[in-house]
């Protein structure tokens, strides 16, 4: 396939779902393109972000953590969002999407809790019933946010199979959606799932691209490099959009670089990592067809990572054609080294970051040296707050994880 058919980016992407699905994802896809082109829709839409979520968030020039690693680093505040993530950006969008598709149920998935508290909170504002998924070792690792959304008004469903984490809460979202097709919609937190999702999720979140080309502007900075966490995959693609856009109207030389960093968890050579890109090989989970984690039977391989929101097997089919075609880097680090530079951003900035984005940081301390004196966007998808107790507890001498 073309990446410029629809559902599909190069080979990757595409609709691997029950025949029942089909009429509601292409409903989605109907709603989706009238909405784009509806002045209506797109102010409810811009409002909503700029009055409840919070929007535009800062770009911070982090002059102390910057020092310290020889360059000029500048963090895209995705952290103070209502909320404290990037996943609002996309809650907001597919709720306003959901009310004008004349739903009245939204089901979600949620690993590390910030796509289930952004689906909880924009249901909450909007008048939907709302039912999250989450596996039971990601509520054990992310109470607060349990407990975040049960305020909200949802009702937080445990999944007590597999492995008990991200993979089996979105089975388990599926196996709803099925169920109530007709009543509900689900929206997906990440650019994964069957077409449209990849492209509809990309499409609200590259809010956080488009603002930090503008604020770069503003200061007249011209960025060298981008680094972004990636799971799923959302956040990333967000803030890469408009820079693979320019990139391809450039001499080679005059490319932004791009950096998707993985979670390589214990080390990719101990099979307890998330490095879907780095480490894994194409197959089909969750409606597409993108790089997994497999063993040589294609059964998939429980993934690792002591971030909850990365610990997913798969990743986002763009990603995938984007690894493909060279336009992106992918890296992965340990969790020893998101450890390290969670404590690196706490000490250094005053702030605490989410474990996801603390992957992003890793990244780039990792090869500073190669970026010294240039300029260097991150994209901070989310704060810490959910972190801080389990963080504790692995930097304590007998924790584990």
């Amino acid at each position: 396939m073309s990446s410029s058919a629809p559902g599909w980016f190069g080979d990757f992407g595409g609709q691997f779902v029950p025949e029942t699905l089909i009429p509601a994802l292409d409903e989605l896809t109907e709603a989706w393109a009238e909405a784009r082109d509806d002045p209506s829709f797109r102010r409810d839409l811009e409002e909503s972000l700029a009055d409840y979520v919070g929007r535009p968030t800062p770009l911070y020039r982090a002059s102390r953590l910057g020092a310290d690693l020889g360059l000029e680093l500048w963090l895209k505040r995705e952290d103070l969002n209502h909320t404290g993530a990037h996943k609002i950006n996309n809650t907001m969008g597919q709720a306003l999407l959901a009310r004008r598709m004349n739903k009245a149920r939204i089901i979600a998935e949620t690993g590390a809790g910030q796509h289930g508290v952004a689906a909880a909170t924009a249901c909450a504002v909007l008048d939907f019933e709302c039912a999250v998924y989450m596996g039971e070792e990601d509520m054990r690792r992310q109470a607060l946010n349990v407990e975040r959304m049960e305020l909200l008004g949802a009702e937080v469903i445990p999944v007590s199979s597999g492995s008990r984490t991200l993979k089996d809460a979105t089975n388990e979202a599926i196996r709803d959606w099925v169920t109530n097709v007709d009543t509900t919609h689900y929206i997906i937190g990440s650019v994964v799932g069957p077409a449209p999702y990849p492209g509809l999720v990309r499409d609200f979140q590259r809010v956080i691209g488009d603002e930090t080309v503008r604020q770069l502007a503003e200061r007249g900075v011209a960025p060298d490099t981008l680094f972004a966490c990636v799971g799923g995959g959302s956040n990333a693609i967000g803030i890469f959009a408009p820079f693979i856009e320019s990139n391809r109207e450039r001499d080679a030389g005059d490319r932004v670089e791009l950096v998707g960093i993985e979670a390589a968890g214990h080390g990719l050579e101990t099979g307890r990592h998330s490095a879907s890109l780095t480490a894994g090989e194409p197959g089909v989970l969750h409606g597409n067809y993108s790089y997994l984690l497999q063993d040589a039977d294609g059964q998939l391989i429980p993934a690792h990572s002591v971030s909850a929101g990365l610990d997913y097997p798969g990743v986002g089919p763009e990603h995938a054609w984007l690894k493909e075609t060279g336009q992106v880097r992918y890296e992965s680090v340990t969790d020893d080294e998101a450890l390290a530079a969670f404590q690196d951003l706490c000490r250094l900035e005053g702030l605490i970051p989410a474990l996801e984005s603390a992957h992003a940081l890793a990244g780039l301390r990792r090869e500073a040296a190669r970026w010294a004196g240039r300029n260097v966007v991150i994209c901070l998808s989310g704060r810490g707050d959910k972190d801080v107790e389990e963080v504790a507890r692995l930097l304590d001498p007998g924790g584990t994880s």
